[in-house]
């Protein structure tokens, strides 16, 4: 088998035959971010002050909307301002931070009950944190009372809650054994309890190693990370139980496939309870940073890839912070800007004060994990080249070329948990490097009226049905037929579910730099049908949305980036009066599109200022047998061909259509070439091979980008 459909193949293998992949060139002009460490601490701080205006005399945070102190905002606060103070930043926030620890430590030594909603696991790591950040600065014995508060043993702590829970309780009973404030050996054999008891079925019998909280089903890929970030954070504080290199192998393997799943933009994947929640994407950030410093002796690249995904979880999130008046600083709780009494996009547990007071925590700790001056490097989602399916439980999908990827639900969910429904069946997200993913959209909506996902639609005893209503009846297979970091090429065959009736359909996609082709054709069943766009119009603030016979297209305004929607290759009815859905991102209408012929055609198009119009795509767009033809690209067989770059796998390429190869190669081998005004710039090889291009000849090595001399370009 081609060696870059592994990542396609290794989804029924075990996790170990897993082959990162080691492409450099981007499809698109790149640069650094360059955020400052220090950068996180601004961030922070702009939460730490709004928190501040929410303590009680007590030390307790309260809560703006429950009028009471919820879960572990307390002692969150009281690490985050700890870190400003041990910074010499936010003087003026010290005391609050001191009645905090005051608060937050008395709690704790009264036991389990005395902890707001018995959510001792979390006060554990984030108070033995905290700890030594106030030793300078309080009077002796305030700080030896709090210390012998924070001996309370485990027991009296936690109680039986044994998924990502208990694992905060693993890291911050070691946090307590390095501290003399937990006995070591006690330690350790709690930790080995929990994981062989517990915690090891939720990872290690997964073929992704990913960590399993099966709270939802689907399972979710928003908790996974708070799993799998709390047994990393264990191995990298220096656990050194028998069970320490098991761990590590997996959480360290497991982290590297979390750049895969993380979107163009730096968002954390859409997918089960907690889905789009803020907080999420700094989770993420954190895993990237340790990821980094733990491999930057063995593997500098890959450590500039880490801190590059750590930067862009960093930079995302501030689309959802919130500036001016009361609130300024603080951020949405969910990825949309409805007014938070609302509750949109909320789990039972999501409130202001918790989920910001995860905010602050994570960064605190992203702030103290990155201690090197490590470069950025184009990260996985923003090369693409590769296409995966997850395990059973997460029933979750993704494909990306040239920092264009789509992420499909594989089935949906059926029964509401913890106050929503967390997963739609079909594709839910399309999103871009360099482009507003919000538009995209970056989730799709499931709700007990309906849901809304980009995926075939039917009519059924006069209603039409969309495939993301039918969770209970529907499931989907994901198939993967070419992966090449500019040109994937996967479906997915929509069909019944054992024991359920209806048609089928196959949803092949093309996947490029550029945007997306999806062709559906039906495979069974006699029915009236067609596919369903999403279209974002509202997010808490309405967005420009423009209907046209073939196309529908969203965007923010003022703002560059459209997202665009364009019925290719046939005749249409687009049809867009549907009501619409509120997901957790936002109101989504679903617009119906029906075409006259056997198969369905869609070109998704996220679009900036300064690309070709949508009028100039369609006009002279053309679906071949073996690809496409368009104003942004032309697509054959396992060739590419764009504006900034082209490539495929051969053993040459006309990238001027002049019957005569611009570039050739010594053997056949899948090739990345960088374009400026259509001439070779810089060209990448997946093996030793001989590239002549301009009549000079190149040797190339593998994954060893070579610019190309401007004189030969």
């Amino acid at each position: 088998m081609h060696r870059l459909l592994c990542i396609a193949a290794c989804t029924a293998a075990f996790a170990a035959d897993f082959e990162f992949p080691r492409w450099h060139l981007t499809a698109r002009q790149w640069q650094r971010l360059g955020i400052a460490r220090e950068h996180y601490l601004d961030v922070m701080e702009g939460v730490c002050r709004f928190s501040s205006k929410q303590q009680a005399p007590s030390g307790a945070i309260i809560d703006p909307f429950l009028r009471r102190e919820h879960q572990y905002a307390t002692p969150y606060f009281a690490y985050a301002v700890g870190t400003l103070m041990h910074e010499g930043r936010a003087r003026d926030l010290w005391q609050h931070g001191v009645r905090a620890m005051e608060h937050a430590t008395a709690c704790f030594g009264r036991g389990r009950n005395g902890i707001p909603d018995q959510h001792g696991e979390c006060f554990i790591p984030a108070l033995t944190a905290a700890l030594p950040l106030y030793e300078a600065h309080v009077p002796d014995e305030q700080w030896a009372r709090w210390r012998d508060r924070l001996t309370t043993p485990r027991a009296e702590i936690v109680g039986a809650n044994y998924n990502n829970w208990e694992t905060y309780a693993m890291k911050g009973e070691w946090m307590r054994a390095i501290a003399g404030l937990a006995g070591r050996e006690a330690a350790i054999e709690g930790i080995e309890r929990s994981w062989r008891e517990r915690q090891r079925l939720r990872i290690a019998a997964a073929p992704w190693l990913l960590y399993h909280d099966r709270t939802s089903d689907p399972d979710t890929l928003n908790v996974e990370a708070v799993g799998r970030g709390n047994l990393l954070a264990l191995i990298h504080l220096g656990y050194s139980g028998p069970s320490a290199p098991e761990i590590r192998r997996i959480v360290e393997h497991a982290s590297r496939l979390t750049l895969l799943v993380q979107d163009p933009t730096g968002q954390a994947p859409a997918h089960g309870r907690t889905d789009d929640h803020v907080w999420v994407d700094v989770g993420y950030q954190l895993a990237f940073e340790v990821m980094a410093e733990r491999t930057r002796a063995a593997d500098s690249w890959l450590a500039a890839v880490f801190r590059r995904a750590a930067v862009l979880a960093f930079t995302n999130i501030q689309r959802w912070r919130r500036s001016g008046g009361d609130w300024a600083g603080l951020f949405f709780v969910a990825r949309n800007r409805f007014d938070p009494a609302l509750r949109v996009g909320y789990q039972n547990a999501s409130q202001y004060s918790n989920y910001n007071g995860s905010l602050m925590m994570h960064l605190a700790e992203a702030f103290h994990a990155r201690r090197s001056a490590i470069a950025e490097s184009p990260a996985p989602a923003e090369i693409g080249g590769y296409a995966l399916r997850l395990d059973d439980e997460f029933a979750g999908a993704f494909a990306n070329a040239g920092g264009m990827q789509i992420q499909a639900k594989l089935r949906g969910q059926v029964n509401e948990t913890h106050g929503n429904y967390w997963t739609p069946f079909g594709v839910v997200r399309f999103s871009r490097v360099g482009w507003d993913s919000r538009l995209g959209p970056s989730d799709g909506a499931l709700t007990r009226d309906g849901g809304v996902s980009f995926a075939p639609t039917f009519l059924e005893q006069g209603k039409w049905l969309r495939m993301a209503d039918l969770s209970a009846r529907y499931h989907a297979t994901w198939s993967v037929a070419f992966v090449h970091p500019l040109l994937v090429r996967c479906s997915l065959l929509y069909a019944p579910k054992p024991g359920q009736s209806g048609p089928s359909f196959h949803n092949d996609f093309i996947v490029t730099p550029d945007g997306v082709l999806s062709t559906i054709i039906r495979t069974a069943g006699e029915v009236d049908w067609g596919v369903t766009w999403p279209i974002l119009e509202n997010d808490g603030r309405p967005l420009d949305i423009t209907f046209r016979p073939t196309a529908a297209a969203t965007k923010y305004s003022p703002g560059p980036d459209q997202q665009v929607f364009l019925a290719v290759a046939g005749s249409y009815r687009v049809q867009p009066d549907e009501r619409s859905l509120r997901s957790t991102y936002g109101d989504l209408r679903p617009v119906r599109v029906v075409a006259a012929g056997a198969s369905n055609h869609t070109f998704v198009y996220p679009r900036s200022d300064g690309e070709p119009s949508v009028e100039a795509v369609a006009a002279d767009f053309a679906v071949r047998p073996r690809g496409y033809t368009s104003r942004l690209a032309r697509v054959e067989g396992s060739l590419y061909i764009g504006r900034t770059s082209a490539g495929g796998y051969g053993g040459s390429l006309d990238l001027d259509g002049d019957g005569a190869a611009d570039v050739s190669f010594s053997a056949d081998c899948a090739f990345v070439l960088q374009l400026r005004d259509r001439r070779i710039t810089a060209m990448e090889t997946d093996r030793e091979v001989i590239a002549t291009a301009r009549g000079r000849q190149y040797p190339m090595r593998p994954y060893r980008p070579m610019s190309l001399p401007r004189q030969a370009r």
